[in-house]
């Protein structure tokens, strides 16, 4: 059983991270609400389960990847969820985004059954997924991640799997990297907006700065979408919203701030509201060009 994972959730990122643990020689089971990704995955070799029970039987080791919380109760708690089936010592490394205060739920819910829950959300968009050059930022037991760690090492960079804290220490870390990467992202909509208003070529402007201290992985690659007007989704606008709202959440629960974050999920939702969920979360920019009088 060591060498078969079970793999709940089949879009965007969910699917090249089941393929990338097909490449990387484990058995995988799978299960998604969508035929299409299911009959792909089997083509490339895995087996498909009809029910998340159906790949509890099979798999003592199961990953999930789904839209949120509430997709992520479903699959466990719910009739022929996981719960319904699930092996003595079993693992569940949750890669979806959800409530930090979800995340230590279920772990405790998964502790009673006699497995263990590790909240493992990730950073590297599709491209990473793609890759296999995800983050994993880790909430959980130790020994539990050292079980699952040659699956996970088959999804994301060796380096950037860090085991942060306990559960729902993973989540925290989530909220804290799409705080920082819509920061990132609105600050890099406005340079881009002022260069083209002064007529500075904006791609030149976005070399020299990836040369100093302004460069960064959002300045490269999203910076790159604004300029050229690529909206093709890596990880869609409406999800992204529904991050920040748990980034929110999180921030007020814990008494710090949000000024900044704020004002990034109105530019979210600007974009959302005018029909753009599904494109690419840097697509907020278009928000700050129109408020510049910028086509």
């Amino acid at each position: 059983m060591a060498n078969i994972v079970g793999f709940i959730g089949l879009g965007l990122m969910g699917k090249p991270m089941a393929l990338n643990l097909l490449k990387k020689g484990f058995a995988v089971v799978v299960h998604s609400r969508s035929r299409g990704p299911v009959d792909a995955l089997v083509a490339a070799g895995a087996t498909a389960a009809g029910s998340p029970a159906e790949v509890a039987r099979a798999a003592a080791q199961i990953v999930t990847m789904l839209p949120d919380g509430p997709d992520v109760t479903l699959v466990l708690e719910g009739a022929n969820g996981i719960f319904s089936a699930m092996q003595p010592g079993t693992i569940i490394l949750d890669s979806s985004t959800i409530a930090p205060a979800t995340a230590k739920r279920l772990a405790a819910a998964t502790a009673q059954r006699g497995g263990q829950f590790l909240d493992a959300p990730v950073s590297g968009g599709e491209i990473g997924a793609i890759a296999g050059t995800l983050a994993f930022m880790i909430g959980g037991d130790a020994a539990a991640i050292d079980q699952m760690r040659p699956a996970i090492e088959a999804m994301g960079s060796p380096e950037k799997i860090v085991h942060v804290g306990d559960s729902g220490a993973g989540q925290i870390c989530k909220a804290c990297n799409q705080i920082v990467l819509g920061g990132t992202m609105a600050v890099v909509a406005e340079a881009i907006a002022l260069s083209r208003k002064a007529g500075v070529d904006p791609m030149k402007v976005r070399a020299a700065l990836m040369g100093g201290f302004a460069q960064s992985r959002v300045l490269d690659v999203h910076g790159e979408r604004m300029i050229t007007g690529n909206w093709k989704p890596g990880f869609k606008a409406k999800f992204f919203k529904k991050d920040l709202g748990i980034a929110l959440n999180t921030l007020a629960e814990n008494g710090v701030p949000a000024t900044t974050s704020a004002v990034v999920q109105q530019l979210v939702q600007a974009q959302i509201t005018a029909g753009e969920g599904e494109e690419d979360y840097s697509g907020l920019a278009k928000a700050i060009f129109k408020l510049a009088n910028l086509s």
